[in-house]
């Protein structure tokens, strides 16, 4: 079988058990095999339909704790291990692909840790999967921003704040010059705030600013709910003019994405809540790397990777090397923007810019706009000039001397997260 008619997926393994009896497992029990030899398991169904370990490079002890219920005794050891997967195995369809390259395997005693940590894709899934409707080029255009870093918020308070205060915030917002607002993961459809009330009073505000200013922010609307709602929800944001949804990947699936994805319109604004139960256990899960490229490949437009000095666990050479894998080229195209959050603030623009070398991202920064002391379109005006100062190499301190929002927020924050 050749090469582009496989997945190849690459794990770290760590094991009481020699790696290649390990790796072996993993083969075995995604594919053709199980905990002992059956007898319509001939030679010849193995040669076409078992996965093949390809590789089996040793690496140093990690010190990750075991999972429960790990076998074996005396020393554990880690390797990277690649194995390929037929893809007569399972097609062109990402819930079957799941199947394969994760399934059970987080469950084998012969592991003490098991984590995905890339996929290579055959051309078959980019025939099935057309992927992001616009990405970088095609929000930049909807924006008429064809340079320069994207600006966004949250909104906050995350839930409770009526429809007619969100008026008056979304009106400030967009006054103040930012690019982006969106709902929190959190604001789906509940009652103190129907999604078709926000639509049409945050639709009417921003055709009302874009009158007077010449600029139409875009807005995110948190279309999040079960696959008939979410489709309708859609549709609702389309008819009032909304140019963005926001989609909560990991609490529809891949599928659900990819459903949307064929009925959508608009730019998907892809959210990654939930991500850290995949993520965060250094010896279990789904990397970032492989779980982007499946939400890129489903049709996320946006995806959320965290920023520099975020509130949450990870570091930030984790997050430059999320911000790296969703910019990675990828079956040809599947460009989509990468969006830092989390702890955002004024100070951290001269080192995202500097480590990131591209003002091709979306920054959102809640907290780092709404708590600026003299208010939100004093946050937006202080992110915009750390920016500026950041791309044109600048000192924080030199811009602040020329824009007092951005000395208030410097005061505020620091250089750290806010």
């Amino acid at each position: 079988m050749s090469a582009t008619e496989e997945v190849v997926a690459t794990y770290l393994v760590e094991t009481y058990l020699p790696l290649d009896q390990a790796a072996e497992s993993i083969a075995g029990e995604q594919s053709t095999g199980t905990f002992v030899k059956v007898a319509r398991e001939t030679a010849e169904l193995r040669e076409r339909f078992a996965a093949r370990v390809l590789s089996v490079d040793e690496i140093a002890p990690t010190g990750n704790a075991d999972l429960p219920g790990a076998i074996g005794t005396g020393r554990k050891r880690s390797a990277e291990v690649r194995i390929a997967f037929g893809l007569g195995n399972f097609g062109p369809s990402l819930p079957n692909l799941l199947a394969a390259v994760a399934g059970n395997l987080f469950e084998l005693r012969q592991l003490a840790g098991i984590r995905l940590l890339d996929l290579e894709l055959p051309a078959a899934f980019a025939e099935r999967y057309p992927g992001p409707r616009y990405g970088v080029r095609g929000t930049r255009e909807l924006l008429d921003r064809p340079d320069g870093l994207l600006l966004g918020t949250i909104v906050k308070p995350s839930i409770g704040l009526p429809p007619e205060e969100l008026r008056l915030l979304v009106r400030e917002l967009a006054e103040a010059g930012i690019d982006f607002v969106k709902d929190d993961e959190l604001m789906g459809n509940p009652p103190h705030s129907p999604l078709a009330e926000r639509v049409a009073v945050v639709t009417e505000e921003l055709d009302k600013v874009a009158a007077r200013t010449g600029r139409r922010p875009m807005y995110a609307f948190n279309i999040t709910d079960d696959l008939d709602r979410m489709a309708a929800n859609h549709d609702l944001v389309q008819g009032a003019g909304g140019t963005c949804v926001m989609v909560c990947v990991n609490l529809v699936g891949f599928a659900g994405l990819a459903w949307m994805r064929e009925r959508c319109a608009l730019p998907i604004h892809g959210h990654r809540a939930m991500t850290g139960v995949y993520t965060r256990a250094p010896q279990l899960g789904i990397d970032y790397v492989a779980w982007s490229k499946l939400a890129r490949l489903a049709g996320a437009d946006h995806l959320h990777t965290n920023g520099l000095s975020n509130k949450f666990y990870e570091t930030d050479e984790e997050v430059l090397r999320s911000i790296a894998a969703v910019r990675a080229p990828m079956l040809g195209g599947y460009e989509t923007l990468p969006v830092l959050s989390s702890g955002q603030t004024p100070g951290l623009a001269p080192e995202t810019y500097r480590r990131t070398d591209t003002t091709d991202l979306l920054v959102l920064a809640g907290g780092g706009i709404h708590g600026h002391p003299s208010g939100s379109a004093a946050g937006v005006t202080a992110m915009r000039a750390a920016w500026s100062a950041a791309t044109s190499e600048t000192p924080l301190q030199t811009a602040a001397r020329a824009v007092p929002e951005l000395q208030q927020a410097l005061d505020t924050f620091g250089g750290g997260r806010g």
